[in-house]
């Protein structure tokens, strides 16, 4: 059995218990979270959210890429989401390469130098670096909380960076 028939043989179960449903679309609390895709980040359990509270973008690094940046808009635009938190973690696996490094290890496969993978080299500073980038954002209207952690992976702690007042 595949790992993808494992997860689909847990929908099953899911399923048959599910009773969210009904939820409204817009996020509960109004509030949009983007994140690293890392398996070791669970925001839901590190925040606690229910099904529904938030709008949780996960990517490689938890950038505020531009694809990041569409789906905030549409968050707040078309669902009413008034806040939002940018959340990077220790020992990310972004701090370990350069976009040039990604490059030549894609070079057989064709050329990649048109894309910028968005690797960093300092934590703190990529984390201010997408709160700004939020609250820079034409179509994110002026004055709206952004805030910035850094999660640590060994203790679940969240270390504030910038406050949504900062």
């Amino acid at each position: 059995m595949s790992v993808i028939d494992e997860l689909l043989e847990a929908n099953k179960g899911y399923a048959e218990s599910f009773d969210k449903g009904d939820l409204p679309m817009p996020p509960a609390r109004n509030v949009a979270i983007v994140t690293c895709m890392d398996a070791r980040l669970h925001p839901a359990a590190f925040l606690g959210l229910e099904v529904g509270d938030a709008h949780v973008i996960r990517n490689a690094g938890g950038r505020v890429s531009g694809d990041a940046l569409r789906s905030l808009i549409i968050s707040n635009q078309l669902l009413g989401t008034k806040e939002y938190a940018v959340i990077h973690h220790t020992d990310c696996g972004m701090l370990t390469f350069s976009n040039e490094d990604l490059r030549q290890k894609l070079a057989d496969r064709g050329d990649a130098s048109g894309i910028d993978f968005l690797p960093f080299s300092d934590n703190e500073a990529s984390v201010r670096e997408d709160v700004e980038a939020i609250r820079n954002s034409p179509f994110i209207p002026d004055g709206s909380p952004v805030s910035g952690y850094i999660y640590d992976v060994t203790t679940g702690a969240l270390q504030t960076v910038v406050t949504a007042d900062t």
